[in-house]
């Protein structure tokens, strides 16, 4: 029991958190079902991207020097000589010296072109096309393996996949890729004054709020969450509900799971079953989180104010998540703002204040950590580094966003 309570500081949580994570598990997905997935594997091009010069617009194919110092006074006349056609490489259509090629968007480059100009910058008489600016080389072109070269590393394993990336792969003949397999989380609430969210609460209880809010998090996040319902402040309770998680989850957040009692419910039994790693952490809120582990498993004991619960689900579980999908860091989205109050802070403790944003000013929203509504009514976090007596008004601080 000697680590209970014994706090320390947010770096040693976090590498501790880190340390404990299972490694990522591939499997194939459909291509087109794999936004959001993170990448097991680097993407490599199989071929060129485009296999071949194509036109980015519109226009005339043409050699770039018969342009030269053409105006909409003095255009340059070019004979054309034909038309590319879309889907299929023309067919003895070279554009020599003195000579141009109608080409759509995407058309096939003929020989002996090297830029197109835009139709917008010609006059057509008959077979006469009118110049009226000039071209640089590959002005308008798509070059054969301007995009991708064959052999390239398109993407990199670790990468959170985009609608964009979607459409990468499917250009490059991918139908499938691998990815990480979603972690399943388990989520124990725990407490004596809980009721589910359908029941209406008597005197002294109170719905559990928690384990939705941690739920809609961890999936949208890449996570597959299971609910193991509510659990009473009760040895046998807590060792029955953690034998069911066990051999289903990849680790497991109890809600409520924490305490500043050295007789905490929670890490006894984890200490019972495992090991307590962490029981404490300067960290403000989310001071009596436990981390620890039975087996392979890890155990995170949360704290039950839901402010506190999102802080170190945000600061300390998300490192371990990340680990398990095999990404670099966690994807977490900031923004630059000017703060719009000072903030005092303890040192020795990091600390993650709640901001609403403005215009890109952020203004403290505060509130005790069992508040919903400071939740609701902030854009994010701004964290307040340990060795730090505060931030002062109109300093610059990196948003956290929700």
């Amino acid at each position: 029991m000697s680590k209970f309570l014994h706090p320390v500081d947010v770096a040693e949580a976090v590498a501790t958190s880190r340390h404990i994570a299972p490694d990522f598990v591939p499997e194939d997905v459909p291509a087109d079902c794999a936004t959001g997935r993170v990448l097991c594997e680097d993407v490599i091009a199989r071929e060129d991207i485009p296999g071949f010069d194509r036109s980015v617009v519109d226009g005339f194919a043409v050699n770039f020097e018969d342009t030269t110092g053409s105006s909409e006074s003095i255009p340059a006349l070019l004979n054309c000589g034909g038309r590319v056609s879309m889907g299929a490489p023309e067919q003895g259509l070279v554009v020599s010296r003195g000579r141009c090629a109608y080409i759509p968007t995407g058309g096939v480059l003929p020989e002996g072109a090297d830029a197109v100009i835009m139709v917008e910058h010609t006059e057509r008489a008959g077979d006469t096309v009118l110049v009226k600016r000039p071209v640089v080389y590959g002005e308008n072109v798509l070059f054969h393996d301007e995009d991708y070269r064959r052999g390239a590393v398109i993407l990199q394993a670790g990468r959170r996949l985009t609608p964009q990336d979607t459409g990468v792969l499917a250009a490059c003949g991918r139908t499938s890729v691998a990815v990480a397999r979603r972690p399943v989380i388990g989520i124990i609430s725990t407490g004596n004054e809980l009721v589910p969210v359908t029941a209406t609460p008597g005197p002294g209880q109170v719905r559990d709020a928690n384990a939705s809010m941690l739920a809609a998090y961890l999936n949208e996040y890449g996570c597959d969450p299971l609910h193991y319902g509510i659990v009473r402040d009760e040895y046998r309770s807590f060792e029955d509900a953690l034998s069911k998680a066990l051999p289903e989850c990849d680790a497991i957040l109890i809600s409520g799971g924490s305490s500043k009692d050295d007789r905490d419910m929670t890490a006894g039994v984890i200490a019972g079953n495992g090991e307590v790693l962490v029981h404490g952490i300067t960290l403000a809120p989310g001071k009596p989180t436990i981390i620890g582990r039975i087996g392979t498993t890890p155990v995170f004991g949360l704290p039950g104010h839901p402010a506190s619960a999102y802080v170190v689900l945000i600061v300390v579980v998300l490192p371990l998540i990340s680990h398990m999908l095999g990404e670099k860091k966690p994807c977490l989205r900031t923004t630059r703002a000017v703060l719009g109050d000072s903030l005092p802070s303890q040192k020795g403790r990091e600390e993650y204040i709640r901001v609403r944003l403005e215009e890109r000013i952020a203004y403290p929203v505060f509130g005790k950590s069992g508040l919903l509504n400071t939740l609701v009514n902030s854009d994010g976090l701004v964290c307040i580094p340990a060795g730090c007596e505060g931030l002062e008004k109109g300093c610059e601080v990196d948003v956290i966003l929700w």
